[in-house]
């Protein structure tokens, strides 16, 4: 078993560790999320109890590298007290942990190429490693058993008929959870996030209540695929005279080369930008549906953004995080300092709006 961590952006439930436990034999695996490391242990103890009911089998080694979280005197007595032998890998050598190291970077690549997929929130990070841990279990084919590692566990082949593509687009029923009227949407739209632990159901972010819901009643619309790096060539257009810019001087276009058949004042926009294709422009669509186009002025008009309140949601993340305050009494005869939020639009060299940057500061009086 390993851990990764500390993330520096919290998932939803706030957790930013990773503590990774691998079957030796079937190389099964499973990911259980922290929010610190001195959780380790208590994650582990239900772990145990859990998984020796449920494969009838006793656990008889445990191997992991001298992190505090795993070498402590909680860990020790709980090993003597089950019969466990605990063996350590030796200090600056994780290739003696191999198995669990080799899983954790498998499991973060995957995760990290999901969210790219979609263009996703950094904060789903946990929710990627998580259906990466359960797509390996039941792809991944075992050496020289020939059998993937859900079936090595569970004696049976998987159902994959069920697998969706993460982060895709989907659609949840609005079955009795809020009244809808008679000419409303009988669905939310929402973001697939993966499988319920606990029973048959989808995990779903729902994009309008803005919270994780567990539903069987999903619609998935996997139409919208990434787009390929490769350019058609009916998607470039090619516009002639247009030279390069250089530091030293800057080439004006030929006047002569639009009289003929483009008159000048039939273009749009300005030549020297040069062309904007439609493969160009896909990232930036993709990227803007998960941000706001309209920079608030006060915190009335950011209450009805669902955007502006997964920022400020992430600022609050932050302060539980970093320990900022303390709740306190107030002082008798004192002044109250007050707060307010702050709201700005990030964007790039090429002003495109990247990000809700959201800020509660104090206020300050002259």
């Amino acid at each position: 078993m390993d851990l990764f961590g500390p993330i520096s952006i919290a998932s939803l439930g706030g957790k930013n560790y990773g503590f990774v436990i691998v079957d030796d034999f079937t190389r099964f695996t499973w990911v259980k999320f922290l929010a610190h490391k001195n959780e380790s242990f208590e994650e582990f103890m239900v772990f145990s109890t859990w998984i020796q009911r449920k494969v009838d089998c006793e656990i008889s080694i445990i191997h992991s590298n001298h992190g505090g979280e795993f070498q402590n005197d909680r860990f020790e007595s709980f090993c003597q007290e089950l019969g466990i032998e605990y063996n350590f890998s030796a200090p600056r050598t994780p290739q003696q942990n191999g198995i669990a190291e080799r899983k954790n970077i498998t499991l973060v690549e995957a995760a990290r190429a999901m969210l790219a997929e979609y263009t996703l929130p950094r904060y789903f990070w946990a929710e990627a490693v998580n259906i990466a841990c359960y797509a390996l279990n039941r792809v991944n084919i075992r050496s020289k058993l020939y059998k993937t590692l859900y079936e090595l566990l569970n004696g049976r082949t998987p159902n994959l008929s069920h697998l969706h593509v993460f982060g895709c687009k989907c659609f949840i029923l609005n079955n009795g959870k809020h009244p809808v009227g008679k000419f409303d949407p009988k669905s939310n739209e929402g973001v697939f996030l993966g499988y319920s632990s606990v029973g048959k159901a989808y995990r779903i972010f729902n994009k309008r209540a803005l919270v994780v819901e567990k539903s069987t009643h999903v619609v998935f619309d996997e139409s919208d695929k990434p787009s390929e790096s490769k350019i058609e060539d009916d998607e470039i257009e090619v516009i002639q005279g247009v030279e390069t810019m250089t530091f030293e001087e800057s080439v004006e276009p030929q006047e002569d080369l639009y009289s003929s058949s483009h008159p000048k004042e039939l273009i749009l926009g300005d030549p020297l930008e040069g062309v904007r294709t439609r493969h160009g422009l896909r990232n930036e669509i993709n990227h803007s549906a998960f941000i706001s186009m309209i920079e608030p002025t006060n915190i009335n008009q950011d209450l009805g953004d669902e955007f502006w309140i997964i920022a400020m949601q992430e600022e609050l993340n932050q302060f539980t995080k970093n320990d900022v305050w303390e709740l306190v009494k107030r002082p008798k005869e004192q002044r109250v300092v007050g707060t307010k939020w702050v709201f700005k639009n990030k964007v790039n060299d090429s002003r495109i709006i990247i990000r809700n940057k959201v800020r509660l500061v104090a206020k300050g009086y002259n």
